[in-house]
C-alpha cells in the first residue's frame, strides 16, 4: 500500500498525540485519585478528633464548631433516639447503604460515613454519622484534574496542528519540485525559483537546477550533432545520386557528340532523363516540408501512371530489372497536382527498381473504385531493413549506403497533400506500398 509523504509526516505526530491523550488521562486519573484519598484522610481526621482521645462530649455548640472548621455536616444519634444534628434535615443513613452511596437531604447531595462511639467515649453507645458535601469532592477534583486536561488537550492540538502546517508546507514545497521535474522531462528547461529558507529542500532544488542546465547543455550538443549527422548523410547522398546523374548525361551528350554523323538521338534523350533526375533530386530536396501548395485541376491519372512507367524503363533494363504494368483503362480523370503526382510515382517506381535488382521483378496494378484510386507497387526485393521499418516515411530515413532518405517523405507529403494514404506492408516475400487517393478533391481552407 503507498503511503504518501503527507501520511508519513503525519503519523509521528498522532503517535505523539495519542501519547499525549494517554498520558493527560492517566494524570487527572491520578489526580482524582489523590483527591478521594485527601477527602478519606479528611474524613478519618475528623473521625480522630471527634471519637479518638482525647475524649470530650459531643453536643450541638461542639459539633458545629468541628461543621465550621471542616465543612463536614455530622449527626450524633444517642442509645435513647435523641439527634444532634448540625443541619435539620439531615437522617441517619441506613447500614446497607454500599461505601461511596451518594444521599440527598433538601437540596445537598452527601457522603455519608458512620462511625460508632465506643468506650471510654462519654458518649459511648452512640452513633456519629459525617456527610461530606459530594459538590465539595466533586469540585476538589476538578480542581485537580482540569489543569492536566487543560495543558494535555491543548498543547496536543496546538502540537498536532503544527505538524499539519509544517508538513503541509514541506510538501506542498517538494510537490512544486516534483511537477517542474514534470517540464524537465517534456524539455522545459527553465530553473526553479530558489526557495527563501535555506534547507534540504533548497539543495535540492539546486540539485535539479544544476540538472536542468546541464540536459540543455546535453539537448543543444545532441541537436547539433544530430544536424551534423543528417547533414553529412544528405550530403554524401545527394553529391552520390547528382554525380551518378551528371556522370550519365556527360556520357550519353559524348556518345552523341562522337558519332561522325550524329543520327541517333536517344544519347540526347538519356542525358535529358539523367537531367531530370537530377532535377527531380533537388526539387525533392526543396519541396520537404513546404507548405502544401499544390494544385487543383482535373487529370488523366492514366497519363501520368504511363509516363511514370515509361521514364523508369531504362533504369529497369539497364538494371536486369522486369517492370510489369498492365492497364485496360484507357482514361481515369482525377482531380489533383500532376506534378506531385508523377514525383510521388517516380519515387516509388524508382525505389522498388533498386530494392527489387538484377533479376528481380516490380509491378504496378491499379484499382479504381466510385470514391477512391487504389494503386499498388509490389517488388520482389528483400524489403527495408526491420531497424526502419517503423520510421520508412520520416526524412533522411534510408536503408540504402548511398541514399538520402527524401524519396518515400516527399511521397507522403504529397499523398497527404491530397488528402489520401500510403502504407507499405510485407507479404509471402514481397514488398507492395499501397497509394489510396480520393477522386474528388476535399474542400479545405483553399476550395
Amino acid at each position: 500500500m503507498r503511503l504518501s509523504l503527507r501520511g508519513r509526516l503525519l503519523i509521528p505526530p498522532i503517535l505523539l498525540l495519542l501519547g499525549t491523550v494517554g498520558a493527560t488521562a492517566w494524570a487527572a486519573s491520578h489526580a482524582a485519585s489523590t483527591v478521594e484519598r485527601q477527602v478519606a484522610d479528611k474524613i478519618r481526621a475528623v473521625e480522630q478528633s471527634v471519637v479518638g482521645p482525647p475524649t470530650f462530649r459531643l453536643t450541638d455548640p461542639i459539633l458545629r464548631q468541628i461543621r465550621a472548621l471542616t465543612g463536614v455536616e455530622l449527626l450524633l444519634v444517642t442509645p435513647s433516639g435523641e439527634r444532634i444534628a448540625t443541619a435539620g434535615d439531615l437522617q441517619p443513613a441506613g447500614d446497607s447503604s454500599p461505601p461511596g452511596s451518594v444521599v440527598r437531604f433538601g437540596e445537598i447531595d452527601y457522603r455519608p460515613v458512620r462511625f460508632p462511639v465506643r468506650p471510654p467515649h462519654p458518649n459511648e453507645g452512640a452513633t456519629l454519622y459525617l456527610f461530606y458535601p459530594e459538590a465539595q469532592r466533586l469540585a476538589a477534583i476538578r480542581e485537580a484534574v482540569w489543569p492536566a486536561l487543560w495543558l494535555g488537550s491543548v498543547g496536543g492540538l496546538v502540537s498536532f496542528a503544527l505538524a499539519v502546517v509544517t508538513a503541509r508546507r514541506l510538501v506542498s514545497r517538494i510537490r512544486r519540485v516534483e511537477l517542474r521535474t514534470r517540464d524537465i522531462a517534456a524539455g522545459r528547461f527553465d530553473p526553479i525559483p530558489l526557495p527563501k529558507t535555506d534547507d534540504e529542500v533548497r539543495d535540492l532544488v539546486v540539485s535539479v537546477n544544476e540538472m536542468s542546465r546541464k540536459l540543455a547543455e546535453y539537448q543543444t550538443a545532441l541537436q547539433q550533432t544530430e544536424r551534423l549527422r543528417i547533414l553529412g548523410q544528405f550530403s554524401g547522398g545527394l553529391a552520390h545520386q547528382l554525380r551518378n546523374a551528371a556522370a550519365g548525361a556527360k556520357l550519353a551528350v559524348q556518345l552523341f557528340l562522337n558519332e561522325d554523323r550524329p543520327s541517333d538521338v536517344e544519347p540526347l534523350r538519356v542525358a535529358l532523363r539523367q537531367l531530370a533526375r537530377m532535377e527531380t533530386n533537388l526539387r525533392q530536396f526543396l519541396d520537404l516540408g513546404r507548405p502544401d501548395q499544390h494544385r487543383q485541376e482535373k487529370l488523366n491519372f492514366i497519363t501520368i501512371l504511363d509516363q511514370s512507367v515509361e521514364s523508369l524503363l531504362p533504369q529497369a533494363r539497364h538494371t536486369g530489372t522486369t517492370l510489369v504494368w498492365q492497364n485496360a483503362i484507357p482514361s481515369l480523370d482525377l482531380v489533383g497536382d500532376g506534378i506531385q503526382l508523377g514525383h510521388l510515382l517516380t519515387n516509388l517506381l524508382s525505389n522498388a527498381v533498386e530494392a527489387a535488382g538484377p533479376g528481380g521483378t516490380v509491378e504496378m496494378t491499379l484499382d479504381a473504385m466510385p470514391e477512391h484510386i487504389r494503386v499498388t507497387v509490389t517488388d520482389s526485393g528483400p524489403g527495408p531493413p526491420s531497424a526502419i521499418a517503423g520510421r520508412l516515411f520520416e526524412p533522411f530515413v534510408t536503408g540504402k549506403d548511398q541514399g538520402v532518405g527524401l524519396g518515400l517523405a516527399v511521397a507522403k507529403q504529397a499523398v497527404d497533400s491530397h488528402h489520401g494514404q500510403l502504407l507499405w506492408e510485407r507479404q509471402n516475400g514481397l514488398t507492395s506500398f499501397i497509394i489510396t487517393l480520393p477522386r474528388q478533391p476535399l474542400c479545405s481552407e483553399r476550395c
